[in-house]
């Protein structure tokens, strides 16, 4: 039986993703040891179809898978790589898709299972709020939309 995972060891890594395809390798413009990774989400509407004469109930068939909009957390770092990548997206380099991948690790720190989001493209970012009465480390959002939610 294996043991239960701990869901605060993770890691986030980034490969190119170029629009027409080709194969990318490790990119170093999205860097950093990320606080909170949420919005890991799929879902599928299903298609009701009713049958003439079937009076208790319908027929269920696929319909269309949505993904979740996910959010990357981190503490503000002197690094500006999440705001790089959205800057570039945001100033016409649409094409610039990278593959988001998400690991949770084990008690060891080895790789247990993983997530990949293709095609991921960012849609927000949010600087860490600055107040200078708060003790708490600042955290910097970046939001990311992806065109596919696989198990890696």
């Amino acid at each position: 039986m294996d043991a239960p995972l701990h869901l605060f060891r993770f890691a986030v890594s980034f490969s190119e993703s170029p629009l027409g395809g080709g194969g990318g390798g490790p990119v170093d413009l999205v860097a950093g040891a990320f606080s909170e990774v949420s919005g890991i989400e799929a879902s599928m509407e299903p298609k009701a179809i009713k049958e003439g004469g079937r009076n208790y109930g319908s027929h269920q068939r696929v319909g269309p898978v949505s993904f979740a909009t996910v959010i990357l957390k981190r503490g503000v770092t002197p690094a500006q790589d999440l705001w790089t990548w959205f800057s570039l997206v945001g100033n016409g380099a649409y094409a610039h898709r990278l593959t988001a991948t998400i690991e949770v690790l084990d008690i060891e720190g080895n790789p247990a299972f993983a997530w990949s989001l293709a095609n991921a493209l960012p849609v927000k970012f949010r600087a860490g709020e600055l107040n200078a009465r708060a003790s708490e480390v600042g955290v910097e959002e970046l939001h990311i939309v992806h065109e596919g939610l696989y198990a890696a």
